[in-house]
């Protein structure tokens, strides 16, 4: 391999998860990298000081795009858009800020940025990367960025959730929620739920998801449970872990079905993240490698 092809591979799984933090949708996120790599392919490396810097800049100009793209489409999606759920290796949740970046709640806290004010603070705060290098990847002067920054973190810190419990632990708390939903447990359900517990689920339009967010423990327990008993097929639950976080994948008749991510926080499933739309399912059959 030549050295740009040698560059590209050595990062590529850090542009991955770059673009995908700036998306939210690994099939748009590996569509940037064919665009990252087209361009990359076409740079004269003798002009490079920082091959990593530099694909990270291509990366993230290209995201910013498909960004605003999304964003437009997105305003006519059918009912709760969440991202597209990834199985991601067992060591990412071994990188705390790494895997609270990637996880479903942070994701969707994310959705309320702007698109540059997204990008500034996943290259900043997730990647750590200088004032500089973000203000040539996003077409801003450092002191502007600075300042987006700033904007970014604090409209973040006032909206990510707080309380988030180890893995070990969060994996003891799901698999009581699965036996509770898979014997019909309705008290244990209960038992799991956090009062103010909120249940989002994503259809697309395609496959049937309550249109708005669930609130409430009682209401998102007897959804689940009501749910379970009307489905005539055989339904089977299977511990994963999604976007650095134990999860659920659900099964009717040995198909998947659903992605159930799982928020816990001091010991309670706070949130509850449900993804049927089938184009949103397709990373499911393999593990993807995300990285700082």
């Amino acid at each position: 391999m030549n050295d740009g092809t040698d560059a590209f591979t050595a990062h590529r799984n850090l542009l991955f998860t770059v673009a995908y933090e700036m998306l939210g949708s690994a099939a748009d996120a590996e569509d940037i990298l064919q665009e990252t790599w087209l361009r990359w392919s076409g740079v004269d490396r003798a002009t490079v000081d920082d091959q990593r810097a530099y694909l990270v800049r291509i990366t993230t100009r290209q995201a910013l795009t498909r960004l605003r793209t999304l964003r437009r489409r997105k305003e006519s999606y059918v009912g709760t858009w969440l991202p597209e759920p990834l199985v991601t290796t067992s060591d990412v949740a071994e990188d705390v800020e790494l895997a609270e970046s990637v996880s479903m709640a942070m994701l969707l806290v994310l959705e309320t940025l702007t698109p540059t004010e997204r990008a500034v603070f996943v290259l900043r705060d997730v990647f750590d990367l200088g004032y500089d290098e973000i203000a040539a990847a996003v077409g801003k002067n450092p002191a502007a960025v600075r300042q987006i920054a700033h904007r970014a973190r604090s409209h973040v810190a006032a909206r990510r959730p707080r309380g988030a419990v180890p893995p070990a632990q969060a994996r003891g708390v799901i698999q009581a929620f699965q036996k509770a939903t898979e014997t019909g447990d309705l008290q244990g359900l209960l038992d799991l739920l956090a009062p103010d517990v909120v249940l989002l689920a994503d259809g697309g339009g395609v496959k049937q998801a309550v249109l708005r967010p669930i609130l409430g423990a009682d209401k998102v327990a007897r959804l689940l449970l009501g749910g379970a008993t009307k489905v005539d097929q055989a339904i089977t639950l299977q511990p994963i872990q999604v976007n650095g976080s134990p999860a659920l994948l659900v099964r009717l008749d040995g198909e998947i079905d659903t992605v159930m991510a799982v928020r816990v926080e001091n010991g309670l499933i706070t949130g509850l993240y449900a993804v049927r739309n089938p184009a949103k399912l397709s990373h499911l059959d393999r593990e993807t490698a995300v990285r700082r």
